[in-house]
């Protein structure tokens, strides 16, 4: 599944975040592609990354003073379950959006392991958009797991 969040997500993610090229983006990255895989939009915040494919959202976190080291997070479309949405209030509050994916290899069974993770939006990017499209992404893997036909 591709993601058509170009136009939904325009502005980056935070104060120092920004939306980078989908070629600078392979250029940096593309290493950590499995075959076959695309890059479908990213941002960038000082030495991180946040990289939306059609398989996975990578996120990248360069640790130490230096940046040499690395952390290097995939999620699995396919296990996002839940996705909540924040809208900012009356002054400093930020947009959030927190989404809900099943961790561990199974997805389904007696040991099912979540996990969250929240991004962080400022307050004049509308979150609506992206929400959306994780909202429905969400939706269709809890009908696919519990074996639902629509």
């Amino acid at each position: 599944m591709a993601f058509g969040m170009k136009n939904i997500l325009q502005g980056g993610f935070a104060a120092n975040y920004s939306e980078v090229s989908i070629a600078d983006l392979e250029k940096d990255y593309s290493m950590y592609l499995m075959s076959g895989e695309k890059i479908t939009m990213g941002f960038k915040l000082v030495r991180d990354a946040l990289i939306f494919t059609d398989k996975r959202i990578i996120m990248t976190d360069k640790q130490g003073a230096t940046g040499s080291k690395m952390r290097v997070t995939s999620i699995n479309l396919f296990s996002i379950v839940n996705v909540i949405m924040e809208t900012p209030g009356f002054g400093f509050d930020d947009s959030e959006l927190t989404f809900t994916y099943i961790s561990s290899p199974e997805l389904k069974g007696h040991h099912v392991e979540y996990q969250s993770h929240k991004l962080e939006f400022p307050k004049k990017f509308n979150v609506q958009g992206l929400y959306m499209i994780l909202q429905e992404l969400s939706y269709e893997n809890c009908l696919r797991i519990n074996g639902i036909h629509e």
